[in-house]
């Protein structure tokens, strides 16, 4: 299990005690990025996620077949709470995952690949990446984009630890919306945490990730990191940023298209 996972997560959770535990009531109360959902709502998110992690919530979260709605309930469960309890929830629970990783570490753990719901199976090593993906998206644009506040800054280990998940995750998460990627795409992205990786198929039918590129690429797409955060997640669609595809216009245009990261 990647320490440095841990401690970016570590440092995101900070960020978000620190910028939730500012908010004003009305800000509390406020609309977030995520359609349906209060500010309050996204915290309820991020707080039913770890505590669910030490409950049966998290058997019923490696069987559904819809992460958003389940997401949706988690957060309709804590509507009623006030924020402070919720806060205190998310302090709590959030510490105790931190807190069992060295276990996770020691006893192999990390290596064993669980599903996670419809998104695909990963090994739980890299769980705290996505958790430090889920709190870098949530936080910045999600929550402090909404309320018209400051993000907090970011840094490139931080920011290198959420395209690990989000890279990780294109070739199951995609799955369907890729099978039309016939040859391979080279991805690269600049700014803190940037890189560049190759997708190409299989015979599994999933693309297979090539960090450093693909040998024989027909496109290349370039972007930024902070960036596709947003259009890698189709919170903002692609053509509205900064992005460009050398090559294969077509095949690259096709990918891009087919992105969708969770």
């Amino acid at each position: 299990m990647g320490n440095h996972r841990v401690a970016a997560l570590r440092a995101e959770r900070e960020a978000v005690l620190e910028f939730f535990g500012a908010l004003s009531p009305e800000e509390w109360d406020a609309p977030s990025g995520c359609p349906g959902w209060s500010v309050k709502g996204v915290l309820s998110h991020m707080s039913a996620a770890f505590h669910g992690c030490f409950t049966p919530w998290f058997i019923g979260l490696m069987r559904t077949k819809d992460l958003e709605r389940s997401s949706d309930r988690d957060v309709e469960k804590r509507s009623d709470r006030p924020p402070e309890q919720v806060l205190a929830e998310y302090r709590f629970w959030s510490g105790r995952y931190l807190n069992i990783q060295p276990i996770m570490k020691a006893t192999g753990l990390g290596n064993v690949k669980i599903p996670l719901g419809e998104l695909g199976r990963y090994p739980m090593g890299i769980f705290p990446a996505a958790f430090t993906f889920d709190h870098h998206t949530h936080l910045r644009h999600d929550v402090a984009g909404a309320l018209g506040k400051s993000p907090p800054p970011i840094d490139a280990e931080r920011m290198a630890v959420a395209m690990e998940w989000m890279i990780a995750g294109i070739p199951q998460m995609c799955r369907e919306a890729m099978r039309p990627i016939e040859r391979p795409v080279d991805l690269t992205l600049n700014g803190p945490g940037g890189g560049t990786w190759g997708l190409s198929p299989s015979p599994t039918g999933l693309l297979e990730i090539h960090p450093g590129g693909a040998t024989g690429a027909d496109a290349l797409v370039i972007g930024n990191t902070d960036e596709f955060v947003l259009w890698g997640t189709t919170r903002e669609p692609w053509r509205e940023h900064d992005v460009k595809i050398d090559g294969d216009i077509d095949l690259g245009t096709r990918f891009l298209d087919a992105l969708n990261v969770v």
